[in-house]
């Protein structure tokens, strides 16, 4: 098995939570979330996240407003909807459980400093 896959599998599984927490606070252009995905070292392309985007939107977690742009065409920004707060908070619940499970699973039981 391939080291690569494994990584690849694992921010897959964690790019849509990490999605919902930037717009947590704000909402955000793509491109923006892009950049943020970069500096976060999960690579992304437009081709991943604007279907990943219109998923979110279709189960309600996830809404867009127009804005006019001074150079090009209008820009759709992205915002969580009251059930993507709530959504948000679900996968931040469940984040803390595995990273605890995950924890539990490294830890040596005979390390008694622990």
């Amino acid at each position: 098995m391939k080291v690569e896959n494994a990584k690849a599998q694992m921010r897959k599984g964690v790019l849509e939570y990490c999605i919902l927490s930037f717009l947590n606070n704000e909402e955000m252009y793509p491109s923006d979330i892009i950049e943020r995905l970069k500096e976060a070292k999960l690579i992304v392309v437009e081709g991943t996240l604007y279907p990943l985007l219109t998923r979110l939107k279709n189960a309600g977690v996830l809404t867009y407003r127009w804005e006019e742009s001074k150079s090009g065409p209008p820009r759709k920004y992205y915002s969580l909807t009251d059930d993507g707060h709530q959504f948000l908070n679900e996968l931040h619940n469940t984040w803390i459980e595995l990273e605890n499970a995950v924890k539990i699973a490294r830890s040596n039981p005979n390390d008694k400093d622990k």
